[in-house]
């Protein structure tokens, strides 16, 4: 079955939609710039148009979802999905009042040797689940000149690090642990009061070669950095951190649980690995090998073992699942949904209440 896909958003996030959507082979991208209102109207009113991806600043991800939905399209939202609660519960229930395919792109669930961590906690390889620990660390806004749309609140939401990459340290460890965050204590930092922003436009990741006279000075009122203590179920503990100005960390998620027999370590600068600790025993080290994989986790790898599977693959594992869903209405879905999109934000809510009250909250279970 072929498929029409709108994808909007041109900016970093849309290029990679559309190269994975291509790579599927069996998806007609139509791709459609975030400021074009025009050629999105058009798009929604194209019956052959089945499905949009909103790859846009995260601001608008509510109205162009919400758009779509009322037209009779599936979705499929880059994270967050919206900049509240309150939005991601209305899209929620618009999808299903709808009866509509929807997704919330929590791809980094999707490399295979986060699978197979999965899968090991699933056979009681683990053990009890006792500590979660982590990180997520970038450097690419270490600089008061380094400067992107997720830095203003009228674009990014209130949050940045933490609802940018922390949500999905969070999704991760829920993923991968089966339990829940139940109460929470965060502390968040803007070491950055002011930035300087280009007079021009700035593609994310880019603009490290601008001078002096090509800037504004603004203020800033999202984070650069949090850290976060957990709850998780009756007895797990845990703490991350998530940070946009750690010198050298390009794109590190970090991730480590550690059970009543044994413990996993992951980390997506080198997808293909895993520490797997013991106590009695040695610990190794395993390389991604479908054939070597967990039953269960098989299936998100499509290359052979020592040919490497890396982050524009996390998101042709769930494009291919999503479209799966479209042509099997009556199938489970295997992929995060508005619901973990929802999720997400209730455990943003939590951290950024919990700063601004300087003490532990509970989280919506």
């Amino acid at each position: 079955m072929t498929h029409k896909a709108a994808v909007v958003g041109s900016g970093f996030m849309g290029r990679v939609h559309a190269e994975a959507l291509r790579r599927l082979g069996n998806v007609e991208v139509v791709p459609v710039g975030g400021r074009d209102a025009a050629a999105y109207d058009k798009v929604l009113r194209d019956s052959s148009v089945t499905s949009v991806h909103v790859c846009t600043p995260n601001a608008s991800h509510y109205k162009i979802a919400n758009d779509a939905l009322l037209e009779g399209k599936h979705v499929l939202c880059e994270k967050p999905l919206g900049v509240s609660v309150l939005e991601a519960e209305n899209l929620i229930s618009l999808a299903g009042l709808k009866k509509l395919r929807n997704c919330t792109c929590h791809n980094l669930r999707y490399y295979p040797m986060v699978q197979h961590m999965r899968r090991m906690r699933e056979a009681g390889e683990l053990g009890e689940i006792l500590v979660a620990q982590g990180t997520y660390s970038q450097d690419w806004l270490l600089y008061d000149t380094d400067w992107n749309w997720r830095i203003e609140s009228e674009a990014g939401g209130p949050s940045r690090a933490m609802a940018d990459i922390g949500s999905h340290w969070c999704d991760m460890a829920e993923h991968i642990s089966g339990l829940r965050i139940t109460r929470l204590c965060a502390d968040l930092q803007i070491f950055h009061k002011t930035r300087k922003r280009p007079k021009g436009e700035v593609e994310t990741f880019a603009g490290k070669t601008l001078t002096p006279e090509d800037y504004d000075e603004v203020p800033v009122s999202s984070e650069d950095f949090g850290a976060v203590m957990f709850r998780m179920g009756d007895r797990a503990r845990g703490a991350f951190t998530a940070s946009q100005v750690s010198a050298g960390r390009k794109n590190r998620l970090s991730i480590e649980i550690y059970g009543s027999k044994s413990s996993v370590a992951w980390d997506q600068e080198r997808p293909d690995e895993l520490w797997i600790g013991n106590r009695n025993s040695n610990n190794q080290v395993i390389v991604k090998d479908p054939s070597l994989l967990k039953d269960g986790a098989r299936s998100y790898a499509d290359l052979p073992g020592g040919h490497s599977e890396g982050y524009d693959d996390t998101f042709k594992q769930v494009f291919r699942r999503f479209y799966k869903s479209i042509e099997d209405p009556g199938g489970e879905p295997e992929y995060p949904q508005f619901a973990d999109g929802l999720r997400q934000l209730e455990i943003l809510a939590a951290e950024l209440n919990s700063h601004r009250l300087h003490a532990w909250v509970d989280v919506e279970i």
